[in-house]
């Protein structure tokens, strides 16, 4: 069932696209609050910021997992963006290539003082895989907020849905104290107002 979102307006929705980095030098100097999003390639991180945002075509999205390998920086207002980092765990890139993105990945998370909170995609079909426990290990090095979408929630019934979300929740509080989870779905625009709580807590 869908959410009522015209409550109240969504500031996500003034989001523009600022520019993409591939290297640390190139980071923006004057950011001021920065949230990430990660996820594994092809879970649906794409379709999920362009849910919170509202608009449909800020982050590409691809059929093609891996097609997005620069971070890109998307500006909320004046020194406060969401920043879309690469997708993890794509199997059709050189092996120097990778390495490249793994290295700047951690040293992002564990290093980046405007950074204060990472948004964790992961599809509710296959939770924390092993791309995804090395994120949640360098999140907690860096004591780095967390809050896992469990995207994709429309590909099971409710209940179904609600099992793996209670079993997810049980790990997370047993291995990744501190980190938060929920139900998403960027077809049924499920989920969004509790994803947008985080960003705003974060932000403000």
């Amino acid at each position: 069932m869908a959410e009522n979102n015209n409550q109240k307006p969504n500031p996500y929705r003034k989001a523009e696209f600022l520019l993409s980095v591939n290297k640390w030098a190139d980071l923006p100097a004057d950011s001021i609050t920065e949230v990430a999003f990660a996820g594994r390639s092809n879970a649906g991180k794409s379709s999920a910021i362009n849910a919170i945002t509202d608009i449909k075509t800020l982050c590409r999205t691809s059929k093609t997992p891996g097609r997005t390998q620069m971070i890109n920086y998307f500006t909320v207002s004046e020194g406060k963006h969401l920043v879309d980092l690469p997708g993890y765990g794509y199997a059709k890139v050189p092996v120097k290539v990778k390495q490249h993105w793994q290295n700047l990945l951690e040293r992002y998370l564990v290093e980046r003082p405007m950074l204060k909170g990472v948004v964790m995609i992961m599809d509710v079909r296959r939770p924390l895989t092993e791309y995804d426990v090395l994120m949640l290990q360098w999140c907690q090095r860096a004591e780095m907020p967390t809050h896992i979408l469990l995207t994709k929630a429309d590909k099971f019934k409710r209940g179904a849905a609600q099992n793996i979300l209670l079993k997810v929740r049980r790990t997370l509080k047993e291995e990744y104290p501190g980190t938060t989870v929920q139900l998403f779905s960027a077809l049924k625009k499920t989920g969004l107002d509790e994803a947008r709580a985080h960003l705003d807590e974060w932000f403000n």
